[in-house]
């Protein structure tokens, strides 16, 4: 069989070049460039996002303080109304160095964390039973749905009535005000189950116990976690307002005297420790939802 022979020329070689030469590239041909990958890429934003997070995170704060401190060094605001930052770390500095805000935020939080077990306690459960079975809807949710449109502080009368102005009236105060975000989180939570997901679980035929711990309530977890943070940022805002009451210890002890004695400093001190507090708590509440939730993602428009 005769293959046909094309000429050199059509296809750019010399007969008497070998086929393994080629000619040497030419020094004006650009070099190849590597360009950044999509992961790169991401992984810079992610880490310019990070850094400007926490910029503004601590520079606004920084930046009120430093504006406050020139405001009162002007005498654009009166000592007297408002202390300079510096007097407020002079006085923060005098509780510390009795020891009495030490063993005041000791109280403090033992009142908040005993009034959040309760109340957290008695919304978790009252959320699952009515979540988890039409009866427990009906027998508690219409209760709770009117009782949370009562403001907790207008029950400190009746709390000082059956307790008495000791501790008992106090946690109650703080049990009152956490109930309700307790409940609603977790019974939204297991109400808005994925009913796909219900419906999957009664083709492999599971039980009625197994698609409660398996899917509903790994399911509800992250609105659960949601109710805890918000009924534990809702009990420091009630014990503020609990240890009003006859308060013989505490932080609300100290903002108390600090009122009889006109000592703005130390009430403005005394705020920024329950803020302090408030930060800390939510801080802490952040990283138990982290753990309890590594699958989940985290993702942002911008």
């Amino acid at each position: 069989m005769n293959v046909p022979r094309f000429p050199s020329a059509v296809i750019g070689l010399d007969p008497a070049t070998p086929p393994e030469r080629t000619a040497p590239r030419s020094s004006d041909t650009p070099a190849l460039v590597d360009l950044p990958t999509r992961a790169a890429a991401n992984n810079t934003a992610l880490q310019w996002s990070l850094l400007r997070s926490r910029a503004l995170r601590v520079g606004v704060p920084v930046a009120l303080v430093v504006l406050w401190q020139l405001a009162s060094s002007l005498k654009l605001v009166a000592p007297e109304t408002l202390p300079p930052p510096t007097v407020i770390l002079a006085a923060l500095k005098e509780l510390i160095a009795d020891g009495e805000l030490q063993n005041a935020i000791g109280v403090s939080l033992l009142r908040a964390a005993t009034g959040l077990a309760i109340g957290g306690g008695i919304g978790l459960f009252a959320g699952l039973f009515a979540g988890l079975w039409r009866v427990g809807e009906e027998i508690v949710d219409a209760p709770l749905q009117m009782l949370r449109t009562i403001p907790f502080i207008a029950l400190i009368p009746l709390f000082i009535t059956w307790f008495g102005i000791g501790e008992g009236a106090k946690v109650a105060v703080i049990l009152a005000a956490t109930i309700f975000p307790m409940y609603l989180n977790t019974y939204a939570g297991v109400r808005g189950v994925d009913p796909k997901l219900l419906e999957a679980a009664k083709v492999f035929g599971l039980s009625s116990r197994q698609v409660a711990l398996r899917i509903i309530l790994p399911t509800a977890l992250p609105s659960i976690l949601v109710g805890v943070r918000y009924s534990s940022a809702v009990a420091l805002l009630a014990l503020v307002v609990a240890e009003q009451i006859n308060a013989q210890n505490g932080i609300g002890y100290i903002l108390v005297n600090a009122n009889q004695n006109q000592r703005a400093d130390i009430i403005i001190a005394g705020i920024l420790v329950y803020a302090a507090l408030g930060i800390a708590t939510d801080l802490i509440m952040r990283a138990l939802e982290h753990l309890a939730l590594p699958w989940r993602p985290r993702f942002e428009l911008a």
